[in-house]
């Protein structure tokens, strides 16, 4: 049985992990912090977990987390990469879902993050936690920076093409891309901010971070890293834009390319398909069919479908995930069962798998 620290288990993503790991059959959560809610019973503060964990805060205690096998940082950015040092020499494990170990480019996270990195040396070997990227890595690392909620579903919408692209030595797409992104609200998190308040958001759909997001360095290094398993291709400028949407939960990812000729003679669906047929958390949709956000609501799925034009070099990459799942928590969960040799899916999905057409 696999011992789970979770540190911060008050915000969306940190509720997320209590309820997907108290149904996981190789984990067992044995520490639950907040230092403002110590000693007070999850299931008082949250009542849909009333029956599911009967589990209580606790102070955060470094010696005490290192007495588990792996220890999530669902807590604000910096939080995590103060206690790694020290969790890692005592044979722990770290996810952390903030930002602190995603950029490898020190100076990026500074300027984003407004933060100065404490470990520049453990940042230098975690890994990035994209399994369907970066799985075998995953496997033998210390510690994982989750993915962003955003670079996850951009990552995940271009990997098939630029891995065609590099496999076939030649341009498949012009070397620019349009990301146009929508989240609900609780993607910034559970804070009292005078925008995210109900009369602010509601029957209103605007647009933010328009003149750059800390979320476009991770996408950027993403996509460059698949590049880089070819020398061939330079940077592709990306623009990426995303949106406040008034839902609470899900995030829809628009992508638009322009395909050079040998990109237009390739057919997207098959391949698509393809290149993500044995991914379990991965859902391409059948030609003609569009994915929408409640269909992967509470669940670890990412569903995509591509869509080219008659007479027309663009292509366009539809994509959508919850954005506190796939985009936070239930990946920390899927990068956990990597790290400890287990099936991805390992866990009860019953309730998540209701929503996933056809496995």
């Amino acid at each position: 049985m696999i011992k789970v620290g979770i540190v911060g288990g008050t915000g969306y993503t940190g509720v997320e992990l209590i309820r997907l790991l108290s149904r996981h059959p190789q984990a067992q959560v044995t520490m639950l912090t907040s230092r403002s809610e110590a000693g007070r019973r999850v299931d008082d503060m949250f009542p849909s977990l009333r029956g599911v964990t009967d589990l209580t805060f606790s102070d955060l205690d470094e010696k005490k987390l290192a007495a588990c096998d792996v220890v999530f940082f669902a807590t604000p950015h910096g939080v995590a990469m103060k206690h790694a040092r020290f969790l890692t020499e005592n044979g722990t494990k770290v996810i952390d879902l903030a930002a602190d170990f995603r950029l490898q480019s020190l100076q990026d996270f500074e300027t984003w993050y407004k933060l100065e990195h404490t470990c520049p040396d453990i940042l230098k070997d975690a890994v990035y936690g994209l399994p369907e990227v970066n799985r075998d890595a995953i496997a033998k690392a210390k510690v994982i920076g989750n993915p962003g909620c955003y670079p996850t579903t951009a990552i995940l919408g271009l990997k098939p093409l630029i891995d065609a692209q590099n496999s076939q030595q030649q341009a498949l797409i012009e070397p620019w891309i349009i990301i146009d992104a929508k989240s609900g609200v609780s993607g910034a998190g559970r804070q009292a901010k005078m925008n995210l308040l109900f009369s602010e958001t509601s029957d209103s759909f605007s647009a933010y971070g328009v003149a750059g997001h800390r979320h476009a360095p991770e996408i950027t290094q993403g996509i460059d890293q698949i590049l880089g398993q070819s020398k061939r291709f330079q940077p592709h400028d990306i623009r990426f834009v995303p949106h406040l949407v008034p839902m609470i939960r899900g995030m829809f990812t628009t992508i638009h390319v322009r395909l050079t000729a040998a990109g237009q003679a390739l057919d997207l669906q098959s391949l698509y398909e393809t290149s993500y047929q044995n991914e379990y958390f991965v859902d391409v949709m059948p030609k003609g069919m569009y994915p929408d956000t409640r269909s992967v609501r509470g669940s670890n799925y990412l569903r995509i479908a591509v869509q080219t034009l008659e007479n027309s070099p663009m292509a366009t990459i539809l994509v959508v995930q919850d954005n506190l799942v796939k985009g936070a928590a239930g990946q920390a969960v899927q990068n956990m069962n990597v790290m400890f040799g287990l099936a991805e899916q390992t866990g009860d999905y019953k309730q998540l798998r209701s929503n996933h057409k056809g496995r």
